[in-house]
């Protein structure tokens, strides 16, 4: 496994696959690896002859370009991660510094994720989602993957990447994996780590909140458990379009319940699909 920190040195391994004819999956990450990321890596690695992972914090996606605590605070740990990913048949890492990912600093023209960027957790991060898309945007640019793994607990970023895709017409595939979730049906995050085991107990209220909306309670009751659940300061619990991010009835079919809030220092999201 090859682990690259420049451009040039992915233009390179790129170039050599493209000699090949192999067809190359990507995994974008923020690296803290876990079992979720280790699911879309295998997928990839399944449904692909090449592999290509990244570890990048993105700065642009953090309150203020990264001047908060929550980027500062972001755990990082590149060693283990690779080997993780070798483990699991990763070809080449992308490990960029921030320097090397914005040579001239912030960068003057980003993506723009409009109305769908703004709502739910965009509501709450206020240009969190540009980041992102501008972030996706260049790593498509260089990696240059037929195909594209993401996790559906972002389920909002995947909607975003997937219209962005389809907006500019990036010639990517975009692959959507299922949550993974603890035996606590908390689902696996890289945040889960600075929750204390009080915390972690604590937080299992989320996803008993979807799984009420699922089994026929009303978003009023849902958000009512929610609400009443010790060590939770909930932000949103909500149904929607999954293709459009805009409410619907919780009765609605297709739709995406989708839950944000704070537990402890730590700001958790989760998502459901309504699909039955």
């Amino acid at each position: 496994m090859q682990i690259l920190t420049t451009k040039q040195q992915l233009r390179n391994f790129r170039a050599d696959v493209a000699g090949t004819d192999a067809s190359v999956g990507f995994v974008p990450t923020m690296g803290a690896l876990h079992s979720g990321h280790a699911s879309l890596v295998e997928r990839a690695r399944a449904e692909n002859d090449v592999v290509v992972c990244s570890v990048f914090v993105n700065p642009l996606q953090f309150t203020d370009l990264g001047d908060c605590e929550d980027y500062r605070a972001y755990p990082r740990d590149l060693d283990a991660d690779a080997v993780l990913l070798k483990s699991l048949g990763v070809d080449a890492v992308f490990a960029p510094s921030v320097e090397e990912m914005y040579p001239g600093g912030t960068p003057r023209i980003w993506a723009r994720t409009g109305a769908m960027g703004e709502v739910l957790e965009g509501a709450s991060r206020p240009g969190h989602f540009d980041g992102v898309a501008t972030v996706v945007a260049k790593l498509f640019n260089l990696v240059r993957p037929e195909r594209a793994y993401f996790g559906q607990k972002d389920a909002q970023q995947v909607a975003i990447i997937r219209r962005l895709v389809a907006d500019l017409d990036l010639p990517v595939d975009i692959v959507s994996a299922p949550i993974v979730r603890a035996t606590d049906g908390v689902a696996e995050s890289s945040r889960n780590a600075r929750l204390s085991p009080a915390e972690r107990a604590q937080a299992t209220a989320l996803s008993r909140a979807l799984y009420a909306l699922r089994d026929g309670a009303s978003l009023e009751q849902a958000r009512a458990q929610l609400a009443s659940s010790p060590g939770i300061t909930v932000d949103y619990l909500t149904v929607v379009d999954p293709s459009t991010l805009e409410p619907v009835e919780t009765r609605h079919r297709p739709a995406l319940a989708l839950v944000a809030a704070e537990v402890g220092p730590v700001r958790l999201i989760d998502n459901l699909v309504l699909d039955h």
